[in-house]
């Protein structure tokens, strides 16, 4: 108990320190409209997936936990002064690639802030098939979701219209988490898509927050994969 009351305070230190670096450039030389979340209203502490679109390696992460520290401070629409920031939310962890958080010093630190990393099992450039999750990353992931929130991106690549990956269809139909699509805009534009720099100012970004997907757990992992695309809006139908 004591070890994890030590790892919670590192971490909210490190959200603390990242979120007042970062907030300028999200808040004040760029803005932010963020919609509907009265979806974040009243969700349990626990088993909750945050499915999302991925426009960059870590500003996508880092504004969903601006928005999810402001909103258990009451902020419903827009950031405001972040004083959420002197004890931001920490309940939550996000799915990234081994390699990725592993690139560099600021990855690794960032990893510090709830990354649950997992291997590659495939990639565009190297002709690898579409599979599923190891099996340690999945039992890793399940673990993390009988604590806390998760954030996944399904297409693991900031390539816009990616085919989603398997073993996000199988860590829902495994764990039955309640699944809340966000459809974020803007940041591929802002933000270099590897590191923390920013290419702009002056732009615009959005997140949106949809309503729980209402699955059927019976169903097939694909079945229920081809669900979450159609609501993060990067199936086939929306590429036109």
């Amino acid at each position: 108990m004591t070890n994890r009351k030590s790892k919670t305070s590192i971490k909210s230190l490190l959200l603390s320190v990242i979120g007042i670096v970062t907030y300028p450039f999200i808040n004040i030389f760029n803005s932010i409209k963020i919609n509907d979340t009265n979806h974040l209203d009243n969700l349990p502490n626990r088993n909750v997936l945050f499915v999302s679109n991925h426009q960059t390696y870590f500003w996508d992460v880092i504004t969903l936990y601006h928005i999810f520290s402001a909103h258990s401070w009451g902020k419903k629409k827009k950031l405001g002064f972040p004083y959420y920031l002197i004890r931001p939310y920490t309940e939550i962890n996000y799915v990234a690639a081994s390699k990725t958080m592993n690139s560099s010093f600021v990855a690794k630190l960032f990893a510090l802030a709830g990354a649950i990393t997992v291997k590659r099992t495939w990639n565009n450039s190297s002709g690898e098939s579409l599979s599923g999750l190891d099996v340690g990353d999945t039992r890793n992931i399940s673990r993390a979701l009988e604590n806390n929130w998760m954030i996944t991106f399904p297409q693991g690549t900031t390539s816009p219209y990616a085919p989603g990956r398997k073993g996000t269809g199988f860590i829902i139909k495994q764990n039955k988490p309640i699944v809340i699509p966000v459809v974020i805009k803007g940041f591929s534009n802002t933000f270099s898509k590897k590191g923390m720099g920013v290419k702009r100012i002056n732009s615009k970004l959005e997140v949106t927050f949809k309503a729980p997907l209402n699955i059927d757990y019976n169903s097939s992992s694909d079945e229920i994969l081809h669900l979450v695309m159609d609501a993060i809006e990067q199936s086939e139908k929306f590429n036109i």
